[in-house]
């Protein structure tokens, strides 16, 4: 075993810097301790305050409501984990076909930008509303009639214009001298692609690439629009019975919870891939 020990002086230091490390934590604990009360004590003075807590936040309506938003809950993360995987693919697939090079592909990149441009474009509840309530009208044979396979397929069209685009990022991020150096090696343009470009790439736009999964998380929700019974028409059907829009605010919570391990996860694989310098990272 090593005898080491460290200095006086590097002692002193670190003595130093846990003094400093305490202070901080002092200093923040207190800052946000008095906002918070500034803010309580801010909106409960307000005149309207005890209709709007009746109204918004009743404790007892929340309960009640709990298990049926619960329940729409469960239907929203199955579409957002099914979108998902479709996103992932068809945002990949995308981005591939617009960083193609050679006269030869010149259609297939017009046909990628075309589509990331309209989807990006389109706000995301007329996409809902045009697939949602046009195609069940057409009456086409062999097309499925559940809203909430329509509703999936725009969340899939809307973000996989975004993810693409997030791709193609990353793809064009790499240096060419590493495309060059693969292909000097022997290798073809697909296992250049496969080997070299594309591990970089995902690596490099994971965190944004996180971030886009936590707003579909959140979007998932305007599928309600069409009549499903995910948590947001949940809390719609409960919120008719008397007019108490606490319900909401329970689905709300609920979407939160699930928002903030994924937003955890964004920013520690951001942290780990270097994004937050000097100018400092996320609380």
């Amino acid at each position: 075993m090593s005898d080491w020990q460290p200095s006086a002086l590097q002692q002193e230091r670190l003595a130093y810097r846990r003094r400093r490390t305490v202070r901080s934590g002092v200093i923040a604990g207190v800052s946000t301790l008095v906002l918070v009360a500034l803010l309580v004590v801010g909106i409960g003075s307000t005149p309207g305050w005890p209709r709007v807590r009746e109204t918004f936040f009743n404790v007892d309506r929340g309960w009640e409501a709990l298990p049926v938003v619960a329940q729409g809950l469960w239907l929203n993360i199955r579409v957002m984990l099914v979108c998902a995987v479709l996103i992932v693919v068809l945002g990949l697939t995308l981005a591939i076909l617009r960083t193609l090079r050679g006269p030869i592909f010149f259609p297939l990149r017009i046909f990628a930008a075309a589509y990331t441009d309209v989807f990006r474009g389109l706000p995301l509840l007329l996409v809902i509303f045009l697939l949602g309530f046009g195609v069940p009208a057409l009456q086409l044979r062999g097309l499925p009639n559940q809203a909430v396979i329509w509703g999936g397929v725009a969340l899939v069209l809307t973000y996989s214009s975004y993810v693409a685009e997030v791709f193609r990022a990353g793809i064009e991020s790499i240096h060419p001298s590493q495309r060059a150096a693969a292909r000097s090696l022997g290798l073809s343009h697909r296992q250049t692609l496969r080997f070299v470009v594309l591990p970089q790439a995902v690596r490099r736009v994971l965190p944004p690439l996180l971030n886009d999964f936590v707003s579909l998380q959140k979007d998932s929700g305007l599928i309600a629009v069409l009549g499903v019974i995910d948590a947001i028409r949940a809390a719609q059907l409960e919120t008719a019975e008397d007019f108490n829009f606490t319900p909401y605010v329970v689905a709300g919570m609920l979407f939160v919870a699930l928002t903030i391990p994924l937003t955890r996860l964004t920013d520690w694989v951001a942290r780990r891939q270097g994004w937050y310098g000097g100018g400092g990272g996320p609380v």
